[in-house]
């Protein structure tokens, strides 16, 4: 029984597949959408954030997650804005270990700006996370200070120093910036390599308004591959996480990278993931409006999950089959104007 008392749960006996015969079993559950540094091409230097009114408690999201997991999602990952920064987390991952102790849920894990990690990192392991994603755009502390508003790379340094002590297997996940990083990209993936960590580029996306124009900081990765093969061999592998990213392997590191594309390759086809804000709306895809309210459905029947998982199910059968995002013109307002803070990583 979860330390937070929620109602029962019951077996694996379903599996939640969308209108297009997509089997979802992966869930992204923002816990916040607060965060300790301001990246720019994530939010606005002055971000207003959410009323905690509005923001499920603990339990709920133990309530939440746990409904997922008895509908036949097998990895969690906790996302905010920053998850770290949430008051008291630790109990929402501990409480949520106990289906990794029953074999329901195959993984439990976060992505994060790796602020906080030096902290918590033992305890993540303790509590069964075994990989962490970490967000990390440039080793060059004026440039990860700008690109932050302020931040200390210092900070999330340590962190990684930490997770990888306390045995967390790490994927550095690196936003592709145009005028920013796109010269330290080799390096960095030499770096992370050298330490054992995969990594996954990524496309910046257009979700909320933001000081900076996107068609500015926009990086086909293609453009980026071509770059990496002009130094070395990337050999193409089979290997897949439940996520986005198609890897390969640098042959002179042996280290994993990742392409994670969703302007210029769109990769829906296989999408087996929805997400979750820290309000409780559950966004079938990130780049679409569709969505369901299961906040007022878990406040409505407080001691009764099923009615909650009786409304994931019915929200799947609205799960779009793609995304609209797109980066083509000067000045174009976002594919949507809800920030990557509120919907979670």
């Amino acid at each position: 029984m979860s330390p937070f008392d929620a109602s029962g749960s019951k077996p694996n006996a379903e599996r939640l597949i969308d209108g297009f015969g997509r089997v979802v079993d992966y869930v992204r559950l923002s816990v916040t959408d607060r965060c300790d540094l301001r990246c720019v091409y994530c939010m606005a230097e002055r971000q207003v954030f959410l009323p905690r009114a509005e923001v499920l408690s603990l339990e709920e999201l133990d309530r939440l997650g746990s409904a997922f997991v008895d509908l036949g999602v097998r990895k969690l990952r906790l996302t905010g804005g920053e998850p770290l920064v949430r008051r008291d987390v630790m109990r929402l991952f501990r409480s949520l270990s106990r289906h990794l102790a029953t074999g329901r849920l195959h993984e439990l894990t976060l992505t994060t700006n790796g602020t906080r990690l030096s902290e918590f990192a033992a305890e993540l392991a303790d509590c069964g996370v075994r990989r962490v994603n970490v967000s990390l755009d440039s080793r060059d502390p004026e440039v990860f200070r700008r690109l932050t508003r302020g931040g200390d790379l210092a900070r999330t340094l340590a962190g990684i120093e930490a997770a990888l002590s306390a045995g967390l297997k790490l994927k550095l996940n690196i936003v592709a910036l145009k005028h920013d990083n796109a010269g330290e990209i080799p390096e960095m993936i030499a770096w992370a390599h050298g330490q054992g960590m995969d990594v996954s580029l990524i496309e910046t996306m257009p979700l909320g308004e933001i000081e900076q124009d996107r068609t500015e900081q926009y990086l086909p990765l293609s453009e980026v591959r071509a770059e990496l093969e002009t130094r070395w061999r990337l050999e193409e592998i089979a290997d897949r996480t439940a996520g986005p990213s198609r890897y390969v392997r640098v042959a002179e590191t042996g280290g994993r990278l990742g392409f994670i594309t969703p302007i210029s390759h769109n990769f829906c086809a296989a999408c087996n993931r929805v997400r979750v804000t820290c309000t409780g709306t559950l966004f079938l895809c990130l780049g679409q409006e569709e969505h369901t309210d299961l906040r007022k459905v878990l406040r409505d029947h407080p001691r009764d999950d099923a009615p909650v998982r009786a409304a994931i199910v019915l929200a799947m059968t609205r799960k779009p089959e793609r995304h609209s995002f797109r980066i083509e013109r000067y000045g174009e307002k976002p594919a949507l104007a809800r920030p990557m803070s509120m919907t979670g990583g």
